[in-house]
Order: structure tokens, then sequence, then C-alpha cells
């Protein structure tokens, strides 16, 4: 198994008088990271959301009944749990019931189920994590930095998912496979999108606009859907953690834009299969912008959630910074770039006004020096 290094946090807080409630998307390793600490085991009971026979079960909770459930189990892993109904009203009624004696530890590939109607029923309750993909970080622990460095274009085409990192030979089939058939299925159950074309269709629009700002109007025309209704499968599409939003920065200057966002893929490889482009990166005209994509999600799971801020900059004169990281009150400002050759100025305008702590650049010879250091 790849170790992942969002183990160790989950460990520090094993044991606690909190449940711990992993978010990631569908096939991201949730699972599998959670056997591998706690199952197989007499003491863990784990239950499964997809099946009917689990939902059934919770349908007419209580503390009383869900004893019958647990039995002398220590631990309790529901895999899945947004698919039972008022989840986080039942999540509650059993860490209220049993926190004493038994640690509670629910997965949910869709936070637009789960998470709204867990954060009010398990405030203060709650340890919260989120897995994304593999990172560069945990295989270079893995395979090493000089053979993970060397297989960058390879990732850069067929994303990290781990069925597709551990299977190199089939990596486009079962990267299509992933896309079409397991990706979706919560936002399609869940909020009964009635034409799957258009928010295809959607998806696709967002693909090709990797790194720019998005216009939620030309979104609109691309699919033929109403603003609203985009704004809605947008917010889907983060809750699924397919996407991640990165807002525009504006304190001090009547140039800057205030309200703007970029979208950005969680994994590049299923940004690739949704348009349909496995070219190697030597003829992609995108090549910009899919490693903008690539360093920004990395800089995204290397972060601190909880104490770190990102955004991007821009005037309306098209002055732009990257990506923005600000953290204990300093800022730190990074211009992505393909092409160790490419000449970056980063923008008087913006260094003047917020002096930022630190500004870097990065390019595919310093990239993993970077990332390596975010984990020390």
């Amino acid at each position: 198994m790849i170790a992942r290094t969002l183990t160790q946090q989950i460990q520090q807080h094993f044991g606690g008088d909190k449940a711990i409630i992993v978010f990631g998307a569908r096939q991201v390793g949730k699972t599998t990271l959670l056997k591998h600490l706690y199952g197989p085991s007499d003491e863990v009971l784990w239950l499964n959301g997809d099946e009917e026979e689990t939902r059934a079960a919770f349908e007419h909770l209580s503390a009383e009944t869900f004893a019958t459930i647990l039995g002398n189990h220590k631990v309790c892993v529901i895999d899945e749990a947004q698919r039972i109904e008022d989840i986080g009203l039942k999540l509650k009624i059993i860490q209220d019931a049993y926190r004493d004696n038994m640690q509670l530890i629910a997965t949910g590939s869709s936070s637009f189920d789960l998470a709204n109607n867990i954060n009010e029923p398990l405030t203060g309750r709650k340890w919260e994590y989120t897995l994304y993909p593999l990172s560069f970080v945990e295989l270079c622990a893995h395979h090493g930095l000089v053979k993970e460095s060397s297989n960058l274009e390879n990732r850069l085409l067929y994303g990290w998912y781990p069925d597709i990192v551990t299977h190199a030979g089939e990596a486009r089939a079962r990267l299509v496979n992933l896309v079409n058939d397991n990706l979706y299925k919560d936002i399609y159950r869940w909020e009964n999108i009635k034409r799957p074309l258009k928010f295809e269709t959607l998806l696709k629009g967002l693909a090709f606009q990797v790194g720019s700002q998005v216009s939620i109007n030309e979104l609109a025309q691309l699919t033929g859907l109403d603003n609203k209704t985009v704004l809605r499968y947008l917010d889907l599409l983060e809750k699924s953690f397919i996407i991640f939003r990165l807002p525009s920065f504006s304190r001090n200057l009547r140039s800057e834009l205030k309200i703007s966002s970029k979208f950005f893929f969680t994994d590049v490889g299923v940004r690739n299969a949704l348009i349909g482009d496995f070219r190697p990166t030597a003829l992609r005209q995108d090549i910009g912008g899919l490693f903008e994509n690539f360093m920004i999600a990395e800089m995204f799971k290397t972060k601190d959630p909880l104490l770190t801020r990102s955004w991007f900059w821009r005037t309306h004169q098209q002055q732009e910074i990257d990506y923005l990281e600000e953290q204990d009150g300093q800022l730190a400002a990074y211009e992505i770039k393909w092409s160790p050759r490419a000449k970056v100025r980063f923008s008087s305008t913006f260094t003047q006004a917020y002096e930022p702590a630190s500004t870097t650049v990065i390019n595919r010879e310093n990239f993993s020096e970077l990332l390596l250091q975010r984990v020390k």
C-alpha cells in the first residue's frame, strides 16, 4: 500500500472524544486507508452506506437500537455514510451516547449530503479531514524522488488516482471508466439531474478553461442552462471533490477583481479524460494550464486548511499572480510556468501594495523541491 500523509493526523485523534470524518471523492482510497489502520479486527465494526441492509438498519436509529448493531465493538466505521438519510443527526446520536467507549469514524464521497447534514448536529464533536488523490510527495516516499520526478509527464496525462497509478499499463482505460461510471454517481442520485448531457457539457467547458477566470454567463450560454443552475452544478462538483475553487484576492486596490473565481480539477487526469486528450506534453497547447492545475492541486494537498488561505490575484488591466497563500498574516506569491526559461516578473502593483514575504517562480525543474519542503 502507498502510505498516505493523512494517516498520522487520523491516528493522533483516534481514541479521543470526537468522531473522525474523512471526506473525499470516490476511489481516492478512503476505505483502503481506514482498513489499513483499523481492520480486519474483532474490535472494528464496518458498515457500508452503499448497502441497503445498512441503510435499513439506520432508518429508525436511536441510541438503544444502535447498541444491538454495535455489540462489543470498540470502533465503528461507517463507509459512504452520505447514503444514509439524516446521517448528521444519527451520527450525533451515536457520538453522544458512545463517545466514552467507542471511536466513531465515517467517510463520505460527497460532502453535499453528508456535510450539509453533519456540520450543525456534530458541531464540536468531530475531526474532519479531506483525502485527495495521491500526491507527488506521497509517491516520492513510495517510489523515490528520481523515479517519481521522471514520471511527471505521465502523471500530467493520467493523474493521481490510486487505481490509475497502480495499473500504469491500463491507465487510460481505467481512468475513462472511473470518469464514466463512478465519479458522478452521488450527484446524479441525490440531486436528480435530469439532463446529464448538459451537466457533462459544463464539465467539458470547465476543463477547457482550466487556469482561467470562469464566466458564469459564458458557461450558461455554452450549456443552455440558466445561471442559477450553473452555479448549483458548480457547487455540487466542489462538494463531490471533483473541482475546487480558487477565489480572487482583493483588499486595497480599486483595480483589483473583487468577486471572481478560477476552478481547478482535483485530478488532472480526470480533466484530460473529460476532453479526451491524452497527447504527450510536447504536443499540447494547454500544457501551461495543465501544469498550473497540477501544481495548485498539489499545493492544496500539502497545506493546512485551518491555517492557510489561498487565492489568485488579478487587476482589470490584466496584471495577475497565479497563486497566493497567507499563513500567520504573511503572504507568499507564486507564478507557475511549465518552461524553466519563461521570463517572469512579479507585478510591482501587487508587491508595493502588499509587500509579500516571498515571491517564487515554480517550473518543471524546481517544483519537486518546493513540494517536498512543504511537508518537512
